[in-house]
């Protein structure tokens, strides 16, 4: 068994989170900028295996897509052609860059790495990767 990255995609950058091999434990990994997504996803893939990708589908409160969608769509096309053999999955990521800012601000980081981009990022990605394993189990 190998494992499941998250990506919560954005124009600059994006956020990763990777299972352990067992795909029980979703954990931050790294927030790349979205320019070297795929030289990064090459690098990680070459080094580990991974069975499933899942990416953020960006719905707002209304039920909206985001306009970052088309990006996402070009990136998922991109992605398939480099990693035929790992499965794609979308997963609906509304809220998530709410909680993560709430639960860094519950970790007792200072106020400038509670506002560092990157790091909401990248927990977004791991509470992406939390819900999708949790739906799993239902």
């Amino acid at each position: 068994m190998g494992q499941i990255l998250a990506i919560d995609y954005g124009k600059a950058r994006c956020g990763i989170a990777a299972t352990d091999d067992m795909q029980l434990i979703a954990s931050g990994l790294d927030t790349v900028d979205t320019r070297f997504l795929i030289d990064f996803l090459k690098k990680y893939v070459s080094e580990n295996k991974v069975d499933e990708v899942v990416i953020g589908l960006p719905i707002d409160l209304k039920g909206n897509i985001s306009e970052v969608e088309t990006d996402i769509l070009k990136f998922i096309e991109v992605f398939k052609k480099e990693f035929s053999d790992i499965a794609v999955h979308r997963f609906d990521e509304r809220f998530t860059s709410k909680m993560a800012s709430f639960f860094i601000s519950q970790s007792g980081k200072s106020k400038k790495k509670r506002q560092e981009k990157g790091l909401i990022d990248k927990v977004s990605a791991t509470i992406i990767l939390q819900n999708f394993l949790e739906q799993r189990l239902r």
